[in-house]
């Protein structure tokens, strides 16, 4: 991204698109849901004020219902060779000029921006303005960009049309329209809240991530963006999704700030039938952390991270804390769960004495997470976790799969908020793990874990209240010993504990490390009987 990405976040995306299946799962990312088959099944009602508008959600549901009901056919490739064959920095040399931004001359609290296709964005988008007096398409022009040092003089199409764009809004400072939402490639999206740079990445939708068959893309083809009143907080944009199995209609509500919350609803009609349909899918990156033992690379940096854990919220109010790991193989696990609160990517650790990173920054990359608007049911929050050898690449993807994937003809809704925000104690409010470290224990297949717990409760406990750990092991390893014990320090509590783990059988004795499964490790605080702190959960490679 040309203002605010590194290159190394357009060498993720290469990456992700230039592998095609044989890298299928690297680009698992957004969507999300809160899910319900629709089938005769009445709109929702928060729907009702948005049918009053004279350009609305369900006219981009018809559209999609329309094309759903046609065979596939990729739009948006009319965007000549010349440009497909940039590269990167020549690409980046095309700049949107900023006095031709959306709304611009008219002082509205939210301006557009435009990117020009070209290098990975082969397949354009089409773009309209929606105002009082109607919809009008936003035409391509190349007087809108200055082309820097590209000597370019192909007639670009006039319906070309362009590969995206992002939304600024004053989140910083009322003087400033800073860069805060950006639509670019595929259904993705990135979005900061107030101090923050862009990291981890969304997108409307995933098929079949995870999967030898191969991972499908789903892309918006076309938007229409509202054009908001002076001093409105909030920016409506609709969207339309198409690809082989599905389409789908979207809105999205955004309202940047401290938080940046994206409300979204959205129906889906299927052309044929979908293994697996991942909502509200997320993606990061994870290189090491100081749960990485040994760190993979020769770096002064401690930590480089997007996003340091995974977080999911059941229906009953429980919490998971999984901490990220670069595994030694591909590694896909789940959480079953019915009616979650929620789940989220997060990016716990916020200190810059843990990163050293004055170009990445990554204390400051957000936190996303993912809350319903409707009872999502049965289903599952799916972890992928790929092997990297570079901070380049995104290798990190969650995402809901509800427990019965949808079949050809049929069409759902599904909604969500989509929270963008620097990670802090009110989720959850008992108690969190802050750090999750590890060493070598006492003996030859010994482990050592020394897990840091915070939270306004557990901080404000006496050195002698009688909390106590409870600690579950995989059965191919026994805990050994722990300790409890306040920190005096930092005011919360440090776990402690060894296991040691069984002798590798004669089949796992002939496999590669890297193919062995790793344990599963668990642990929380209790005061008495009643828990205080989100669960902990491991995965360890011995």
């Amino acid at each position: 991204h040309e203002i605010q990405m590194r290159k190394g976040h357009f060498m993720k995306i290469a990456f992700v698109l230039g592998k095609g299946v044989t890298c299928w799962v690297l680009a698992g990312v957004i969507g999300l849901c809160g899910y319900w088959f629709c089938i005769g099944f009445p709109m929702p009602s928060a729907l009702a004020a948005d049918a009053e508008a004279p350009f609305n959600l369900q006219k981009v549901i018809d559209r999609a219902r329309t094309l759903a009901s046609k065979p596939f056919q990729e739009s948006g490739k009319n965007v000549p060779e010349v440009l497909v064959k940039l590269t990167y920095d020549q690409w980046r040399d095309i700049r949107f000029d900023n006095a031709r931004s959306l709304w611009a001359s008219e002082k509205l609290p939210f301006v557009v921006r435009l990117f020009h296709p070209g290098f990975l964005y082969s397949r354009s988008v089409k773009i309209h303005e929606i105002d009082a007096s109607g919809v009008r398409p936003v035409a391509f022009s190349p007087e809108f960009f200055d082309y820097g040092q590209n000597d370019l003089q192909p007639t670009f199409p006039a319906d070309m049309g362009y590969a995206g764009f992002r939304v600024h809004y004053p989140i910083n400072t009322k003087d400033y329209l800073d860069e805060v939402v950006v639509f670019l490639g595929a259904s993705y999206l990135r979005a900061v809240a107030k101090g923050q740079n862009y990291g981890l990445s969304a997108r409307g939708l995933a098929i079949d991530t995870a999967l030898t068959t191969g991972e499908e893309f789903p892309q918006f083809t076309k938007f229409w963006l509202v054009k908001p009143k002076p001093g409105a907080a909030r920016l409506t944009i609709y969207a339309l999704l198409d690809s082989q199995s599905v389409t789908g209609a979207y809105r999205f509500s955004i309202e940047p700030g401290k938080e940046t919350v994206l409300d979204v609803r959205a129906r889906l009609f299927f052309r044929k039938q979908v293994e697996k349909l991942c909502l509200a899918p997320l993606t990061s990156m994870f290189y090491y952390g100081e749960n990485t033992k040994p760190v993979p690379v020769n770096d002064y940096r401690p930590e480089v991270h997007d996003s340091d854990g995974l977080m999911v919220a059941d229906g009953a109010g429980r919490w998971i804390w999984r901490p990220l790991i670069n595994p030694r193989s591909l590694s896909v696990t789940s959480f079953q769960v019915f009616d979650p609160l929620g789940f989220g990517l997060v990016q716990r650790d916020t200190n810059f004495d843990h990163y050293q990173d004055l170009e990445a920054h990554y204390e400051s990359r957000p936190s996303v997470w993912i809350a319903p608007g409707e009872k999502w049911g049965e289903g599952r929050v799916e972890l992928v976790q790929i092997p990297t050898d570079s901070e380049m690449h995104d290798n990190i993807v969650a995402y809901w799969v509800p427990a019965k994937a949808p079949e050809k003809g049929q069409s759902i809704w599904f909604s969500y908020k989509m929270v963008w925000h620097t990670a802090d104690n009110r989720r959850p409010i008992g108690g969190r793990v802050v750090a999750t470290r590890t060493a070598s224990g006492k003996g030859e297949r010994a482990r050592k874990f020394v897990l840091d717990f915070e939270g306004a409760r557990l901080d404000s406990l006496p050195p002698d209240k009688p909390l106590s750990a409870v600690i579950t092991v995989d059965p191919r390893a026994k805990l050994i010993e722990h300790q409890l014990f306040k920190n005096l320090i930092t005011n919360g509590w440090r776990l402690v504990f060894q296991i040691t783990v069984e002798e590798p059988s004669s089949m796992e004795r002939v496999l590669p490390s890297h193919k062995r499964d790793p344990l599963e490790l668990r642990a929380f605080l209790k005061l008495g009987e009643t828990p205080l702190t989100e669960t902990w959960s491991h995965l360890y490679y011995p």
